[in-house]
C-alpha cells in the first residue's frame, strides 16, 4: 500500500513538472514573476492619493449629498489611467522627472514659479497627514502630541535611512490595509441596487457646494503631485522602455484600485452618515459617527484605515516634493543615494516633514480647511500641469515613437477642457 501510495505522488508530481516545463507555461510564469519585479511606481502612487485629505473629501462626498456623487468615479478612474500612463511612458523613454524635462522645454523661470506653488501646496497636503495621524489616533486616546513627533520620527528615519527597494516594500506593504474599508464598505450593509443605480445615473447641479465637492474629489483623485512623483519613481526604480508593458499595467491596477476605496467610503458614509442625517467635518468624526450605525468594529476599522492611509502619505508627499525640486534645479534626486551625496534632497524631504509635523502642534489651526481646501487647490492647478504634460508626451525629441497617437490626444486634451471648465465654475460659483 505504501508503494503504491509512493509510486501515486511520483507519477503526479513528474506530471507537474512536465507541465510546468510547456513553453507557454513557462512564459507565463516568467512574465508574470518580472511583473510582480517591476510593479511599485503606479500602484504606491495611486494609493497614496487615497491620504487624510482624500479619505475627509471623500467622507463628506457620502456624508453630504449621499450616493449622488458615486458615478463621478468611473470618469475619474478613466481620466487618471490616461493622465498617469502619459507620466510613466514619459520616465521609460526619457528617463528623466517631470519636473527636469518642464526645466528643459519650458525655461527656468517658468519652473522657478511652478516649483513654488507645488511645494506651498504639498506642505498644506503633508499638514493634512499629520492632521490624520494625530485625529486617527485620538479616537484610541493617544494625544497629538505623542502621536505627531513619534510618526514624523518615524516616516523620516524610513526614507533616509532606506534605499528605493527597501522603501518600497514597506510601502507596497502599506497598500494592503486599505481593504480596511472595504470590509467597513460590506459592515455598513448597503441597499446595493441603490448603489449600482447612482453609480450608473450621473446627476450634476450648478451649485457652488456641489461645484466645490465635485473638484475637490477631482483634486484628491489625480492630484499634481501624483505626476511628479510617479515619473520620479519609475525614473528611480530604472525602468526602461522595454518595460514599458509591465509599467503600463502597474499604472492601471493603481488607478483601479484607488477608486475602488473611494467607492467604498463614499457609499459608507452615505448609506450611514446621509441616511441618518448625522453631520461631519472630518474623518475623524466619520470614523466616531459610524459606530452607533454600523458597530464599534467598522469605526475602529475606519480609524485604522485613516490611520494607515496618512502615514503612507505623510512619508510619500515629501519624498514627492524632494523629487519635484531637485529635478528641477538639478540636484541629485535618489532614494539610492545617501544624505551626504543627495544634501539638497534629503534636505528638503526632512524640512518638509518636520515642518508639516510642527504645524499640526501649534494651537488653533483650522485643520479641517487646510485638509479640504487643500484639495480644491489640487482640482484649480492640475489643468496647467496636465498642459506641460502633454506638451512634452508629444515632444518627438524627447519621445520618439512613444508619442501620443491621435486617440489618445484627443481623450487628453478633452480631460483638460473639463477639468479647466470644472475649476473656473468653481471659482466663479465661489466669487458670486
Amino acid at each position: 500500500m505504501r508503494k503504491a501510495v509512493l509510486r501515486m505522488v511520483d507519477a503526479l508530481s513528474g506530471g507537474i513538472r512536465r507541465f510546468l516545463q510547456f513553453p507557454s507555461i513557462r512564459k507565463y510564469w516568467r512574465s508574470l514573476g518580472l511583473f510582480f519585479a517591476l510593479i511599485g511606481p503606479g500602484i504606491i502612487t495611486s494609493n497614496v492619493d487615497n491620504d487624510a485629505g482624500g479619505i475627509t473629501t471623500y467622507s463628506l462626498a457620502g456624508s453630504e449629498y449621499g450616493l449622488t456623487l458615486l458615478w463621478t468615479l468611473i470618469p475619474i478612474t478613466a481620466a487618471l489611467i490616461i493622465i498617469q500612463e502619459m507620466c510613466a511612458r514619459m520616465g521609460v523613454v526619457s528617463g528623466k522627472g517631470l519636473s527636469d524635462l518642464i526645466r528643459e522645454r519650458f525655461g527656468a523661470r517658468i519652473t522657478f514659479y511652478l516649483m513654488i506653488v507645488l511645494f506651498l501646496a504639498n506642505l498644506g497636503n503633508t499638514v493634512s497627514e499629520f492632521a490624520g495621524v494625530a485625529a486617527s489616533l485620538e479616537i484610541f486616546g493617544i494625544s497629538r502630541y505623542v502621536s505627531v513627533p513619534f510618526s514624523a520620527a518615524f516616516v523620516w528615519w524610513l526614507v533616509v535611512k532606506g534605499n528605493y527597494k527597501s522603501v518600497e516594500k514597506v510601502f507596497l506593504f502599506a497598500c494592503l490595509f486599505y481593504l480596511s474599508y472595504i470590509v467597513s464598505g460590506f459592515m455598513g450593509k448597503p441597499d446595493w441596487n441603490a448603489v449600482g443605480s447612482s453609480l450608473l445615473k450621473p446627476t450634476f447641479r450648478m451649485e457652488t457646494g456641489f461645484l466645490t465637492m465635485f473638484v475637490a474629489l477631482i483634486g484628491t483623485t489625480i492630484a499634481p503631485w501624483m505626476q511628479f512623483y510617479l515619473q520620479s519613481s519609475v525614473v528611480d526604480k530604472g525602468l526602461k522602455a522595454e518595460d514599458y508593458p509591465y509599467t503600463r499595467m502597474d499604472v492601471i491596477l493603481g488607478s483601479v484600485t484607488v477608486n475602488v476605496i473611494a467607492f467604498f467610503i463614499i457609499m459608507l458614509c452615505a448609506v450611514t452618515l446621509f441616511q441618518n442625517g448625522v453631520r461631519i467635518e472630518s474623518a475623524k468624526d466619520a470614523a466616531q459617527a459610524l459606530a452607533p450605525l454600523a458597530g464599534a468594529y467598522c469605526s475602529w476599522l475606519f480609524a485604522f484605515g485613516l490611520l494607515n492611509a496618512s502615514l503612507f502619505a505623510a512619508s510619500i508627499l515629501p519624498i514627492s516634493t524632494a523629487y519635484t525640486i531637485c529635478e528641477a534645479f538639478g540636484w541629485e534626486s535618489s532614494l539610492n543615494r545617501k544624505f551626504i551625496e543627495a544634501p539638497q534632497f534629503y534636505g528638503l524631504y526632512s524640512l518638509m516633514v518636520f515642518l508639516g509635523a510642527g504645524l499640526i502642534l501649534l494651537p488653533d489651526m483650522p485643520l479641517i480647511r487646510i485638509m479640504f481646501y487643500s484639495q480644491v487647490i489640487n482640482g484649480a492647478i492640475l489643468p496647467v500641469i496636465l498642459v506641460f504634460m502633454l506638451l512634452l508626451v508629444n515632444d518627438r525629441r524627447i519621445m520618439g515613437k512613444y508619442t501620443n497617437g491621435p486617440v489618445m490626444n484627443i481623450l487628453s486634451w478633452l480631460t483638460v477642457a473639463v477639468l479647466t471648465f470644472l475649476s473656473l465654475a468653481m471659482l466663479v460659483f465661489t466669487l458670486i
